[in-house]
């Protein structure tokens, strides 16, 4: 098995928990929609005909073949609006759960503000442990996405093998798929903090090389204006 020939990452576009936790910044704010029910905004969609624009823009040979994409309904719609934009014909999709977002678990539903009101306990344990090594009560760590997506990673060399990829997920996702693909330690973890924040709409690209793959672009978001 080898790498794919090249791998597209992009976060969704602006979805609506990520205006309302931008909103309130400082103030305690709980959430009740979940994870997996959050869509996109008006700029989000935007953002995403954006990326249906870069994809289109690709030389023949550089344009994904094939889509893995995260389970949540904001990085389904970003690929469906993408590829509306982008106006080709139907690719092979295919969606991974190991793609999904950071899980929050007990805390998903609250910013810090509101997470510092209602569980001061976890909130004085994420400062003593830092938010790379930090794992929230019936949530994952940093360390957790990485060991999924390195399953991933690993699957996707089989089934994709030579292939042009795009995947369509979240920050924590594109974030710890770095770090995954630079075959860095988890005791190293803590280093992708310079890489972030990973933004809406941002493009990542790594193309095979010497049986390697090489990042060619991280996080860019010159297409959004």
């Amino acid at each position: 098995m080898s790498d794919p020939q090249r791998i597209m990452a992009v976060r969704h576009g602006q979805s609506e928990a990520n205006l309302a936790f931008g909103e309130s910044v400082g103030v305690p704010l709980v959430y009740e929609r979940e994870d997996h029910e959050i869509t996109l905004t008006e700029l989000g969609r935007s953002q995403a005909a954006a990326l249906g624009a870069v994809l289109r823009s690709l030389p023949e040979g550089e344009a994904p073949e094939i889509v893995w994409c995260s389970p949540y309904l904001r990085a389904l719609d970003t690929w469906s609006l993408a590829h509306q934009a982008w106006g080709v014909g139907p690719l092979p999709v295919r969606v991974d759960a190991r793609l999904r977002d950071r899980e929050w678990g007990d805390l998903r539903h609250c910013n810090r503000a509101a997470m510092e009101q209602r569980f001061p306990e976890e909130t004085a344990r994420l400062l003593a442990e830092g938010e790379y090594g930090y794992r929230p009560p019936g949530g994952e760590s940093f360390g957790d996405v990485a060991v999924r997506l390195r399953r991933f990673l690993g699957d996707l060399r089989g089934w994709a093998e030579g292939r042009r990829v795009l995947i369509v997920a979240h920050d924590s996702v594109v974030l710890i798929l770095r770090h995954v693909i630079e075959e860095s330690p988890d005791t190293e973890l803590a280093a992708v903090h310079v890489h972030a924040p990973i933004m809406n709409a941002s493009v990542s690209t790594w193309a095979s090389k010497d049986g390697r793959l090489e990042l060619l672009a991280f996080n860019e978001v010159g297409h959004l204006g």
